[in-house]
């Protein structure tokens, strides 16, 4: 059944930074969406990692809806991760997320996002496009799963202006009622 967040629309959206206390969500929705889900011990490996990682939430109410990390080398931000629960797709949580982790990037000084990305997830292709992001390569067989390609993604430049416009331009694209509020990393939530 759905939550009853789900049912109306996402006006108090949230996106915050990833706690351990969060976990137990993230995992629910890690189980349902990845065939080879990651670990609460690799999470709380990558949440010790502050320095060079950085994951954020998404919150409706009290339900996690999605999540996303980087790492970060160098000038370079890697998306390692970005879902959201399918019960709460199709209401832009993942477009805020990029947002959230885009903003982030940009202020630890990186000049570049990448990603890989299974090749048959077109709607994930569509929303990476939206944020500039350009097939650069493809690694073959990279999901053991089923040994299906990824897609190499780039999106270069994010460090200049033209980038903050091109992501302002997001944020304003989104129904009114949806736009996210990113929470300082000092709040609660």
């Amino acid at each position: 059944m759905m939550p009853t967040e789900a049912r109306s629309d996402v006006r108090d959206l949230r996106i915050v930074p990833m706690r351990r206390r969060h976990l137990r969500g993230v995992i629910r929705i890690e189980n349902v969406v990845y065939s080879q889900p990651w670990s609460p011990a690799l999470y709380l490996s990558e949440l010790r990692l502050p320095s060079s990682r950085a994951y954020f939430l998404a919150r409706v109410g009290r339900s996690t809806a999605g999540y996303g990390g980087l790492m970060f080398v160098l000038d370079e931000a890697h998306v390692t991760t970005l879902a959201v629960d399918p019960r709460w797709q199709r209401k832009h949580i993942g477009t805020q997320l990029l947002v959230a982790m885009a903003r982030e990037a940009i202020g630890r000084g990186s000049t570049g996002l990448t990603l890989e990305v299974r090749e048959s997830n077109r709607p994930a292709h569509d929303l990476y496009r939206k944020f500039g992001f350009e097939v650069a390569g493809r690694r073959k067989g990279y999901y053991p799963d089923t040994n299906e390609d990824a897609l190499v993604m780039w999106a270069y430049g994010i460090d200049d202006p033209s980038y903050a416009t091109l992501l302002n331009g997001i944020e304003e694209s989104l129904p009114r009622s949806r736009k996210g509020v990113r929470e300082l990393p000092g709040e609660t939530s």
